[in-house]
């Protein structure tokens, strides 16, 4: 194999983020994710040739990232992307091993997820809307708390799911293409029927989009989070509050209330139970403000 620096290292670079635009049709974000890690290798090896890269190379390349302030998870995307880039290279030019392979990132501590307290929320959804896109916003922000869904999701709903809401029922497709069904409940239903009776105000004739804009094309995800922070803001809350909060806020109460994992985790959609066992590290964390604030001998003086 000839060797693998500087403008060669690049051109392989290149070809290989060709293939997976061209090929496995790799997303335009992920391709950008991956030419940024492929820079940062490229820098680290600096004038060493790719071939000669051993394990105790991109342990230490590792090791200078993460001093630059990279998180164990950023660093467990980066690896992924060259552990790629080296078996490409093994497959097309000739390279004897990935040196990748036994390396793995720091252990980063998994931060908790930011929930609003029922009363917050409260306060969010009891904010009475003053035209008609606040009546719309408040159809959305109620669904996404009632039902736990998704940015994505709540911003994909069609019209054809008006009839489930109204019956206390809402069917959507998340990650990996899975379908669920959540129950929506009786103040979302009240919203979202405030909202349907007024959508024909302003959506076009042709938009099948449950929430729609002012120029009434389907609502970007992105005007949803700048709404939801005036929304926030309108409310007097005083925090940054975004969709995914909402999400997380869902699956708190509901744990809180019922106790019950398994319920949650069929209505937020997870694959695994471990991704929704999270919450029971916050339903913990209310427990034990309740047992501070509570009990005699946890009383501060």
């Amino acid at each position: 194999m000839d060797g693998l620096a500087g403008e060669h290292a690049q051109a392989a670079a290149a070809a290989w983020l060709d293939e997976l635009a061209h090929q496995r049709r790799a997303s335009p974000l992920t391709l950008e994710s991956y030419r940024h890690d492929l820079g940062a290798l490229l820098g680290l090896a600096g004038a060493a040739s790719l071939d000669t890269l051993k394990h105790h190379d991109i342990r230490r390349f590792v090791a200078q990232l993460h001093a630059r302030g990279l998180s164990g998870r950023s660093l467990a995307r980066v690896l992924s992307a060259w552990r790629g880039f080296f078996n490409w290279l093994a497959k097309h030019r000739g390279l004897a091993q990935n040196p990748c392979l036994a390396v793995r990132p720091p252990k980063t501590k998994k931060a908790l997820p930011a929930v609003l307290s029922p009363d917050q929320a409260n306060a969010l959804l009891e904010t009475e809307a003053g035209d008609l896109l606040e009546l719309r916003d408040k159809a959305m922000f109620e669904l996404c708390y009632s039902s736990g869904l998704r940015l994505a999701e709540l911003a994909s709903l069609d019209m054809g799911v008006a009839q489930d809401l109204a019956a206390g029922e809402v069917t959507v497709t998340g990650k990996r293409s899975k379908t669920r069904s959540v129950p929506v409940g009786a103040k979302a239903r009240e919203a979202l029927a405030a909202w349907l009776a007024r959508r024909g105000e302003v959506a076009a004739a042709d938009c099948p989009a449950l929430f729609v804009s002012r120029n009434g094309s389907r609502l970007s995800m992105r005007m949803i989070q700048l709404r939801l922070g005036r929304w926030a803001k309108k409310a007097g809350l005083g925090a940054h509050v975004h969709p995914h909060m909402l999400r997380h806020s869902f699956a708190s109460h509901v744990l809180q209330s019922s106790g019950d994992l398994r319920a949650v985790q069929e209505m937020l959609g997870h694959s695994s139970i471990g991704t929704t066992q999270v919450y029971t590290h916050l339903d913990f964390q209310h427990l034990a403000k309740v047992y501070d604030a509570a009990h005699p001998r946890a009383r501060k003086k």
